[in-house]
């Protein structure tokens, strides 16, 4: 069984979110963690839901939040929202850290 952490950024397209999820893989493997990220669009994120081990959400759907952490809730997946300054400056080091310390909270 591997110990992969498979992570879900969602945004509008999944096109921008897909820039920053490169990065963050690029940042992963640098920092040694096992992550796999992928980017999808808001519609396609709950269907992915019980395969996943978090879900950052892009700044744009802050409103949303509540809506994604009642999907995920019952399949016991974490949900972060991601801060603008890390999704605007598309900063994979950054969100490797938030993925670690808030979303998956190893230590």
């Amino acid at each position: 069984m591997s110990d992969t952490k498979r992570i879900l950024l969602v945004c509008g397209m999944g096109m921008s979110s897909g820039f920053l999820a490169t990065s963050a893989r690029k940042a992963a493997k640098k920092a040694g963690k096992d992550y796999k990220i992928e980017a999808r669009s808001e519609t396609e994120a709950i269907q992915f839901l019980p395969s996943i081990d978090g879900l950052l959400v892009g700044p744009h759907y802050a409103s949303k939040m509540e809506k994604f952490r009642k999907e995920a809730k019952p399949l016991n997946v974490p949900v972060e929202l991601i801060p603008d300054e890390i999704y605007g400056a598309l900063d994979g080091k950054r969100l490797i850290q938030l993925i670690s310390e808030n979303l998956l909270e190893e230590n």
